[in-house]
């Protein structure tokens, strides 16, 4: 169970259920690999709806990570998304929120 205190959220990938966080490891490794701007600019676009499939794939694979997950972006490439790519922005939308909130403004 993803715990949304303590930042996490839920992704099913093939009918698995998988935890996500950001770390500070996975912010870290976001932020290396992000080809544009910087972590403050990836909020700006999900807050503006400008976020491209890249950025929802960065932000999911380094969630994944941060809960554990040794797999790579490449991984993801033929793997079903519960929601498709949809419910695949809301999760890294959401996983962002997370991380970058205090837990009384997630109540």
């Amino acid at each position: 169970m993803a715990n949304p205190w303590a930042g996490e959220v839920a992704l099913v990938l093939d009918g698995q259920r998988h935890v996500m966080k950001l770390t500070l490891g996975a912010l870290a490794e976001l932020e290396a690999g992000l080809e544009t701007g910087s972590l403050v600019e990836l909020v700006e676009r999900f807050e503006t709806g400008g976020y491209s499939s890249r950025d929802v794939l960065a932000l999911i694979v380094a969630g994944l990570r941060g809960g554990g997950w040794q797999g790579r972006a490449s991984d993801l490439l033929a793997v079903e998304i519960e929601g498709g790519p949809l419910g695949a922005a809301r999760k890294a939308a959401e996983l962002l929120a997370r991380a970058f909130s205090l837990p009384l403004e997630r109540a």
